[in-house]
């Protein structure tokens, strides 16, 4: 295949969560390259890493989302495309630490004190990273100290807050309110099966993002 063939296929694979040879899905790429093969191939001939980034892998991973807002793709699909980009942004990271790509910017994003769920704050990421974002995971359960601690480690980024259930999700209001005293002008995003505009503009917060898609979406409008 040429470069460009290449790089149209990769985008298929991060799009239909086919990470490397050996992923079973779907069954009409079994036994075939996935993302892993074909970015080591990319990168043997070449090609700019953040041209793998920008017209490989962030396409691809738009599309799931885009079609996981539409309700024609469920969590199941995310998680495999999710595994798909993570494979390439592996054989990647090297360029990125290196400085040689260039990021659109840096977020930092965690579920909530209290909460150990991590399945909508690990979707979050991978689209976010996959639309071209550094992103610092703290985890799960992470108080206010620990958001505040990683904003004075990357005092240029929007914070991204998950929560899962009712009652850790109270948790955010003090959250978002410390982080705005401390940076009134730091975009603060929430998301979550609780959670509701309604409650998002209550707390200050400054994004509500029901989708993963729409998070990344909003991360890229501030640039």
């Amino acid at each position: 295949m040429q470069k460009e063939e290449l790089i149209q296929h990769l985008s298929v694979c991060v799009e239909k969560g086919k990470a490397d040879r050996a992923t079973p899905t779907p069954p009409e790429m079994k036994d075939k390259e996935g993302a892993k093969e074909i970015t080591r191939k990319l990168l043997e001939m070449d090609t700019p890493p953040e041209e793998i980034l920008n017209q490989g892998l962030i396409p691809g991973m738009k599309r799931i989302g885009d079609l996981y807002g539409q309700g024609k793709a469920f969590v199941p699909h995310l998680l495999l495309a999710a595994r798909a980009m993570n494979e390439a942004i592996t054989l990647l990271k090297p360029y990125f630490e290196a400085g040689t790509v260039e990021r659109k910017g840096t977020f930092i994003i965690g579920t909530v004190q209290g909460d150990l769920h991590d399945i909508g704050k690990n979707l979050v990421k991978a689209i976010v990273e996959g639309s071209g974002w550094e992103v610092v995971d703290l985890g799960t359960d992470v108080n206010t100290e620990g958001f505040l601690k990683a904003l004075e480690e990357h005092p240029n980024a929007a914070v991204g807050l998950s929560a899962l259930i009712t009652t850790t999700m109270v948790n955010m209001e003090e959250i978002v309110k410390k982080i705005k005293e401390k940076y009134p002008e730091k975009k603060v995003l929430i998301g979550g099966a609780p959670v509701t505009q309604d409650y998002c503009d209550k707390i200050g917060a400054d994004f509500f993002s029901l989708y993963p898609q729409e998070a990344a979406e909003y991360l890229n409008s501030l640039i």
